[in-house]
C-alpha cells in the first residue's frame, strides 16, 4: 500500500509539472502590438505606455513589441481589425475609423458634426454607447479593453483659408479608407482621395493632394507645415477614439490574473494617452494653436454660424449613414450628448 501511495504521489507530481509546463508554454516570448503611428505621436505613445506597464506589472511574463506603421500588414490600415481577429496581430491600439469597414457601428464616431466638444466624446466612450460598442467588437471576434483617443480631426490645405463649404470646391483632400469620409467630402464639393498615411505625406509634399484632415497633435508631430499645409481650419467635424484590444486566442492563453493586469494597464494607459492627445487643445486658450501660428500657419476658427453652414451641407450624409450604422445606436448617442456635463 505504501508503494502504491508513493507511486500515486509521484504520478500526481509529474502530471502537475507537465500541466505547469504546458501552461508556461502558452506564453509567447514576444507579443506583437500593431499601431498606425509610433511613440512620437500620442497614439503610439499610448501603445508604448501600455506595453511598458504590462511588462512591469507581469514581471516580464508578457513582453510586447511595438510595430508602428501597421507594418505587420504592409501598411494597410483598413486590414488591421481582420488581422487581429485572424491572429496575425496579437494586440493593437486601433482607430475606430480604420476598423469601421469591418465593424459598421464604429462609423458612429465619423458622423459629421455629431460630437461638438470633448465632453460629448467622453459621454459616448465612457457611457452606454461605449459599452455597446465593446459588446459589438467582442462579438466580432476581438477583445476590447479600454478607450484612447486620436483626437478631433481638423482640416489643412496648401491653397486657402477654408471658412465656408464653397472654399472646399475642387480641393484634393487626402482621406482615410472609409466610404463615409468619401461621402462627407464629396457633399462639400471637394475631391477626396483615399490613401494610407504612409503615402499621404509625400503626396502633400509634391502637391499631388492639396490637403488632409487629422488631429492637431499629428499635424505638429508630423511637421505638416513643412509640406505646404499652411492653412488650418478648426472645425471639429469628427473625432477618432482609439481602442486597446487583444486577439481572443492570446487573451484566453493568459491566466485570469494576467488578464486582469493587462486590462487595468490598458485602462491606465488609455487615460494617459487621452491627456497627451488633448494637451494644448483642451485648455481655454489652446496654447498649441499659438505654437502652430508661430510657424507661419494661418489658423481659421469658425464661429457658430460658419460652422452651421458645414453642418447643413453634410446633413444628408449624416441621415444616410444613421440607418447604416443603426438608428438605435445613433439615437442613444444623440441623447447621451444632449445630457452631457459640459
Amino acid at each position: 500500500m505504501k508503494f502504491k501511495s508513493i507511486l500515486g504521489l509521484a504520478l500526481a507530481a509529474t502530471a502537475l509539472a507537465f500541466t505547469a509546463g504546458a501552461s508556461a508554454q502558452t506564453y509567447k516570448p514576444e507579443y506583437k502590438m500593431s499601431l498606425v503611428l509610433g511613440p512620437a505621436f500620442p497614439w503610439g505613445k499610448g501603445g508604448e505606455i501600455w506595453a511598458n506597464m504590462v511588462r512591469e506589472r507581469t514581471q516580464g511574463r508578457i513582453n510586447i513589441k511595438l510595430y508602428p506603421g501597421v507594418s505587420l500588414i504592409q501598411g494597410d490600415q483598413t486590414r488591421e481589425f481582420s488581422a487581429i481577429r485572424q491572429g496575425v496581430i496579437d494586440m493593437a491600439v486601433g482607430s475606430t475609423i480604420n476598423w469601421s469597414p469591418q465593424v459598421k457601428e464604429l462609423n458612429l464616431f465619423s458622423l459629421p458634426f455629431l460630437m461638438p466638444d470633448y465632453a460629448a466624446m467622453d459621454a459616448l466612450t465612457q457611457g452606454d454607447v461605449g459599452k455597446e460598442i465593446f459588446k459589438v467588437i467582442d462579438k466580432a471576434g476581438v477583445m476590447p479593453l479600454a478607450w484612447g483617443e486620436n483626437g478631433y480631426r481638423e482640416i489643412s490645405n496648401s491653397k486657402l483659408a477654408i471658412k465656408k463649404p464653397e472654399d472646399l470646391k475642387g480641393l484634393k483632400i487626402r482621406v482615410v479608407g472609409s466610404p463615409l469620409f468619401l461621402d462627407t467630402f464629396t457633399a462639400l464639393g471637394a475631391n477626396p482621395t483615399q490613401m494610407s498615411w504612409a503615402d499621404a505625406q509625400p503626396a502633400l509634399a509634391t502637391g499631388a493632394v492639396d490637403g488632409q484632415e487629422n488631429p492637431m497633435a499629428l499635424y505638429t508631430a508630423a511637421k505638416l507645415h513643412t509640406v505646404a499645409q499652411k492653412h488650418i481650419t478648426m472645425w471639429g467635424y469628427v473625432a477618432d477614439p482609439l481602442i486597446f484590444v487583444v486577439n481572443k486566442d492570446i487573451w484566453a492563453s493568459w491566466t485570469e490574473a494576467d488578464r486582469a493586469i493587462v486590462k487595468q494597464a490598458a485602462i491606465d494607459a488609455g487615460k494617459q494617452e487621452i491627456a497627451i492627445a488633448r494637451k494644448g487643445l483642451a485648455e481655454a486658450d489652446r496654447p498649441l494653436l499659438k505654437e502652430i501660428s508661430a510657424l507661419g500657419v494661418t489658423i481659421t476658427q469658425l464661429n457658430p454660424q460658419e460652422r452651421e453652414a458645414f453642418v447643413k451641407m453634410t446633413r444628408p450624409v449624416y441621415d444616410k449613414w444613421k440607418n447604416q450604422i443603426g438608428a438605435n445606436l445613433v439615437n442613444t448617442a444623440e441623447k447621451s450628448i444632449a445630457a452631457r456635463k459640459k
